[in-house]
C-alpha cells in the first residue's frame, strides 16, 4: 500500500487559489473552472475558498491580474532600450501575445471584464510612458491606444477565424463560388499556394498579428 506524502500542504492563500484556477483553465478551458473543481484542486472545501476570493467574479478578476503580472515579468525580462519607443512597444506587446498564446482562454476572459483592474491600468500607463518618451503628445498617445485596441494586450478580434476556414472542403466551396466572389477566391488561392504547409488554415495568425502591429506602429511613428 502506497504511503501518503508526509510533505505538508502549502497553506491556502489567494495566490495559491488563483494559480490553481489558472492551471485548471490551461488544462480544460475557463468553462471548466468551478468553485467545486477549484476546491478539489487545492484540497479544501469550496466554501473555504471564499476566505480568499469574495465570489466567482473576484476569482476571475484575480486571474486577469495574475496573467497581467506574467506579461509584465516577461516584458521586463526581454525589454529593449526605451530610447527606441517603437521597438520597446513592439517587444512589450509581443510579450503580451506570448502569454496569451500560453493561456488561449485568456482573451475571452479579458473581454468579459467590465472594469479595468489596477494591473491593466498600470500596463497601459507603461505603454503611454513609452510613447511619451518617444516624443508623442498625450493626444496622439490617446489615439494610439484606441487604434491598438485589444492588440495592445496581445490579441485581436478577427473578422475571419483563421482556423474556421481551414480544409479542402471549404476551399472547394469558395472555388465553386468563383463567379460570385472572384476577388476572395483569388486571394485565398494565392495564400494557399504561398503557404501550403500552414498548420492553421489559410492564415499564419502570428504573422498577421505582427503585420498589423507593425503597420500601426509605423503609422504612429509618422504622426509623431
Amino acid at each position: 500500500m502506497a504511503q501518503a506524502s508526509s510533505e505538508p500542504r502549502a497553506p491556502l492563500s489567494r495566490e495559491l487559489v488563483l494559480r490553481a484556477a489558472v492551471a485548471i483553465a490551461d488544462a480544460d478551458g475557463i468553462e471548466a473552472l468551478t468553485m467545486r473543481r477549484l476546491g478539489e484542486a487545492v484540497g479544501a472545501e469550496a466554501m473555504s475558498l471564499y476566505h480568499h476570493v469574495a465570489n466567482k467574479g473576484d476569482l476571475l478578476d484575480g486571474i486577469v491580474d495574475l496573467v497581467m503580472a506574467e506579461i509584465d515579468e516577461l516584458a521586463e525580462r526581454t525589454a529593449v532600450p526605451d530610447d527606441d519607443w517603437q521597438q520597446a512597444m513592439r517587444r512589450r506587446i509581443l510579450s503580451a501575445r506570448e502569454v496569451m498564446l500560453k493561456h488561449p482562454w485568456a482573451p475571452r476572459l479579458f473581454e468579459t471584464r467590465t472594469t479595468m483592474s489596477l494591473a491593466m491600468i498600470r500596463y497601459h500607463d507603461q505603454l503611454v510612458g513609452l510613447m511619451r518618451a518617444g516624443g508623442f503628445s498625450y493626444d496622439l498617445a490617446h489615439h494610439a491606444l484606441h487604434a491598438l485596441g485589444s492588440r495592445a494586450l496581445g490579441f485581436s478580434q478577427e473578422l475571419f477565424d483563421p482556423a474556421a476556414g481551414a480544409g479542402p472542403g471549404s476551399e472547394r466551396m469558395l472555388r465553386d463560388m468563383a463567379d460570385q466572389v472572384p476577388h476572395l477566391v483569388g486571394m485565398v488561392t494565392e495564400i494557399a499556394h504561398d503557404d501550403p504547409d500552414s498548420t492553421i488554415g489559410w492564415c499564419d495568425d502570428q504573422a498577421e498579428f505582427e503585420f498589423a502591429l507593425d503597420l500601426l506602429l509605423d503609422g504612429l511613428d509618422r504622426r509623431r
